[in-house]
């Protein structure tokens, strides 16, 4: 089993809700610059960032990761599969979509999607999942929720409650079944990501705003694995930073503090 893989971290300096993150200062460091490290911290052979902008292509330079300029593209998906032509990879070569605003991703978890893609080479796709603790969680609709199958493949994503407790809901939390909330982690096939990005966007995907969607609209399969770590935070808006840095100050993850 070949789980020899790439990780591409996308990085768009444009943002609606927080403009110049890839470059937003934390623990005196550009936050792409904690998410490279990251990366560099699991198995991958190596690491290359997307990015439409040249300031974050030296940070990712001089952090030791390979820039590669990509024009402007409707998504990060679509920027890793520009990387993906320009790079030329052959069709089976394994590749992990790495989210640029990720700094609290533990190593092992981009490890795992890859090697879990790894060994279900019928497959294209694979991606992670982790329990929903709370009822607060489960109904928060900027939670992504999946459910799976009894072999590990997705049937779909969610940003509503699923599965729908017809007993229980809305008043009450069950013990079960297990909620799933999506990690969006990915690792792909190259022929299959050079598919996917030529497919148009699905109904449902424009419904729920989920680009996955996309896979199962068109008769494909995504393998799910249940997170062997829980993954921390991530950054959506300037607030999102003071997360990490607590997250950081309370022994999670490997982060960069100066004092570490």
């Amino acid at each position: 089993m070949n789980s020899g893989f790439r990780v591409i971290i996308p990085a768009r300096y444009g943002s609606q809700r927080f403009p110049g993150k890839p470059l937003a200062s934390i623990a005196g460091k550009p936050l792409i610059q904690h998410v490279i490290r990251r990366a560099q911290e699991s198995q991958a052979q190596a690491v290359f960032v997307a990015t439409d902008d040249e300031r974050i292509a030296r940070v990712a330079e001089r952090a030791g990761a390979v820039p590669v300029r990509t024009g402007d593209h409707p998504s990060g998906t679509d920027r890793i599969a520009a990387v993906l032509e320009i790079q030329d990879w052959p069709e089976d070569a394994l590749l992990v979509n790495l989210q640029g605003d990720e700094p609290c991703m533990p190593p092992a978890l981009i490890d795992q999607v890859a090697h879990a893609l790894a060994a279900h080479p019928e497959l294209g796709m694979a991606t992670l999942a982790t329990p929903i603790p709370d009822r607060e969680t489960l109904f928060d609709p900027h939670v992504v929720k999946v459910v799976a199958d009894r072999t590990g493949r997705a049937l779909y994503f969610s940003r509503a409650p699923i599965p729908w407790d017809r007993e229980a809901f809305p008043d009450r939390f069950p013990s079960e079944p297990r909620f799933l909330r999506h990690i969006g982690l990915y690792a792909y096939r190259a022929g299959f990501l050079r598919r996917f990005v030529r497919w148009p966007p699905a109904p449902l995907e424009q419904v729920e705003s989920l680009e996955q969607l996309r896979v199962l609209w068109q008769g494909e399969r995504i393998h799910l694995d249940l997170a062997s770590v829980p993954p921390g935070p991530g950054v959506d808006r300037p607030s999102d930073v003071a997360r990490v840095l607590a997250f950081w100050s309370s022994g999670g993850g490997s982060g960069d503090l100066p004092n570490r």
